[in-house]
Parts: structure tokens; C-alpha cells; sequence
């Protein structure tokens, strides 16, 4: 599990790797990633859009980006907290991802860039 905090907006990611629905011999490892999004600042605000940054090792860095998370622009207001849970597939077994989320602080319009810290994803087959 890692944590990173941007504004007041504390981000925490736990990955696990599936293995009941990877197939190693086809190079397909399936991982799921929770995400707990926490507003500490004094602001309520809405999260607008995605970036990540996938790398899977010997692969060239895959970058996915679009609007919200899960098909939903959450609004947290100060002391709310939002949390998904989502997927990533990789072709070698072990990569990190990481990014970020734009969000808007609705009393002024502001852009915030919120880091999502970087994270690991590293199949079973890498722990023997």
C-alpha cells in the first residue's frame, strides 16, 4: 500500500495480483488496484480526469488518460472520502503504474493536479 498527499488530497493505492484469472503461459497477469481518495483541505472539490502511466517491464510505457475514475466525477467535500476499485492487465507479470487526477476546486474554478503514487505490480510467479 502506498500514500501520497497534494493539496490536501491524500491518495492511497493497495494492488494485488489475480492470479485465478491471469494465464502466465499466454503472458496475461491480471491485477486489481483499490483506490481511497481523501479530502483533507478546507475545499470541496470534484475529480475531472485521469492520467496513468503504465509500465510493464520490456514494454514501452503505456499512458491511458480520460474523464473521472470508473465512469464517475466524484465531488468530495472536505472531510469526504471516494474509493473504487479498477484493473490493469500486463503482458510481462511485473510493471508500476502511476499518474494523476485533475481536479477542480469548486469555489474558484482552480485546476488541482493530485499525484497518484507510483505502485508495484508484481505476479506470484515472481515470489517462488
Amino acid at each position: 500500500m502506498v500514500t501520497a498527499i497534494t493539496n490536501g488530497i491524500k491518495v492511497t493505492v493497495d494492488a494485488t495480483y489475480q492470479p485465478e484469472y491471469s494465464s502466465p503461459q499466454q503472458h496475461h497477469f491480471v491485477f486489481t488496484y483499490k483506490v481511497i481518495i481523501e479530502n483533507n483541505s478546507p475545499a470541496t472539490v470534484q475529480l475531472m480526469s485521469r492520467k496513468w502511466e503504465i509500465n510493464d517491464a520490456g514494454m514501452p510505457i503505456k499512458i491511458v488518460e480520460g474523464e473521472g475514475v470508473i465512469g464517475q466525477q466524484p465531488v468530495l467535500e472536505p472531510g469526504a472520502t471516494h474509493q473504487y476499485v479498477s484493473g490493469c492487465n500486463l503482458r510481462s507479470g511485473m510493471g508500476k503504474m502511476k499518474g494523476s487526477y485533475f481536479m477542480e476546486r469548486l469555489q474558484d474554478g482552480k485546476l488541482l493536479v493530485i499525484t497518484i503514487p507510483e505502485f508495484q505490480l508484481i505476479s506470484s510467479i515472481f515470489h517462488n
